[in-house]
């Protein structure tokens, strides 16, 4: 996946460091050109030294092929431009911005960020999953970000349809709370029978979300 960050400090260059090493094709956007040029000597990522709420900036840091935009920098109204652009200009698919002052968090949400996060101490994990796990969508998490609840909702050509929850091994750690169907809430048990379109909430906890995703996203061949 191609990852774009907005913000080059100590949590972008982390970032950038971390999903690197998974592989991914991360791009960074800086606008201090001294810390530009730091950048480019110490991480292995394309660096781009410019504003991130400019729409120049962003196309030639190829926008237009980014899976996810990760917003990082201390200044909010940077943070939600720059999750805007992508989300409203571009339709980046993954929109996730750091939200300096809580109290602007509802405002974030109601603007289109799908993930704003106001804790530093736990953004770079809730990041990470919500990258690595971008078929579910995260709502929260609990205990710091070791444990996260998450929707997923269930393909037509799921191999799930028609079974039980009873009948399903779930990953251990792992746990469904709730499925929303044709609009209507419900509480499962080990008899509820799931159907294509079920969006399914599940409380999940260390590495065995990646584990619950491969099971729920599984397919008919």
């Amino acid at each position: 996946m191609k990852i774009m960050i907005v913000g080059g400090g100590r949590i972008g260059r982390h970032l950038a460091q971390r999903f690197s090493r998974q592989k991914h094709e991360v791009v960074l956007i800086e606008p201090d050109r001294r810390l530009c040029l730091e950048l480019a000597d110490s991480l292995p990522v394309a660096i781009v030294c410019g504003d991130g709420t400019e729409i120049p900036t962003l196309e030639s840091a190829g926008i237009r092929d980014a899976g996810c935009l990760i917003a990082v920098t201390g200044t909010d109204q940077v943070n939600l431009v720059a999750a805007q652009l992508a989300k409203r200009r571009y339709g980046v698919k993954k929109v996730i911005a750091r939200v300096n002052d809580p109290r602007n968090m509802e405002t974030f949400r109601a603007l289109g960020v799908d993930i704003p996060v106001s804790s530093t101490d736990t953004i770079a994990r809730m990041i990470e999953q919500e990258v690595d796990l971008s078929q579910m969508h995260l709502l929260a998490t609990l205990n710091k970000g070791r444990a996260a609840i998450s929707t997923l909702t269930l393909s037509s050509d799921s191999v799930l349809r028609g079974k039980t929850l009873s009948e399903i091994e779930l990953p251990q750690g792992t746990l469904i709370i709730s499925i929303v169907r044709d609009g209507k809430l419900m509480i499962p048990n080990g008899l509820t029978v799931l159907q294509a379109g079920d969006e399914v909430a599940a409380v999940s906890e260390g590495g065995s979300t990646k584990a619950l995703v491969k099971i729920l996203t599984q397919v008919e061949k």
